[in-house]
């Protein structure tokens, strides 16, 4: 944020790579039960529910990893009109885009909250082999959208305060440096 403290900018930083890191955990996670479950089959181990832990720590790893991914610019971003424009039209444009993600993603997170809660006081639980209470993933879930929500609201105050946002990375300088970072998996 343009105006705020460097111990509020540092927390915020902080905040979405501890999310980045947990995401890197749930993938950490996704690999060893698809191994043992593979692999168990083989000497008739079974996992119970290990179907259903997969699928929750896949949610987990996607929703905690957005707003480390939003920041750092290698979230799927369609730039076509922004990148052409110039001056105040593209500070409005990429302002307008920034309201709009921010609105959809906090519609988003009320609801996905409203639905944890509500598995919580109804006592909602997975229907598979494992009585799971369904609050828990739902619960990581809305707490992957809340950071998201922050980070794209850190992004509007930062743009309203006329910086340029963290997402836009500058353009590629030498062919070297295009290919690197199509290497890398990132945008260009």
């Amino acid at each position: 944020m343009s105006g705020t403290s460097g111990a509020l900018r540092r927390a915020l930083d902080a905040l979405y790579l501890w999310a980045g890191y947990a995401a890197g955990v749930f993938l950490v996670t996704i690999f060893v039960l698809m191994i043992v479950m593979s692999a168990g089959r083989e000497v008739g181990v079974n996992v119970p529910a290990g179907d259903d832990f997969t699928a929750w720590s896949m949610v987990a790893m996607a929703f905690l990893g957005m707003a480390h991914t939003f920041k750092r610019g290698e979230m799927i971003r369609v730039g076509l009109l922004t990148e052409r424009l110039k001056g105040r039209a593209k500070w409005l444009a990429e302002l307008f885009s920034l309201v709009v993600a921010l609105l959809f993603v906090g519609y988003f997170f009320r609801h996905v909250a409203q639905m944890a809660h509500d598995s919580w006081r109804f006592n909602d639980l997975a229907q598979g082999v494992v009585a799971f209470p369904l609050w828990i993933p739902q619960t990581v879930m809305a707490t992957g959208l809340g950071i998201l929500l922050i980070a794209v609201l850190d992004e509007v105050v930062r743009v309203l305060g006329g910086q340029k946002p963290s997402y836009e990375k500058e353009p590629p300088r030498t062919t070297e440096e295009l290919i690197e970072r199509v290497a890398e998996g990132g945008g260009v």
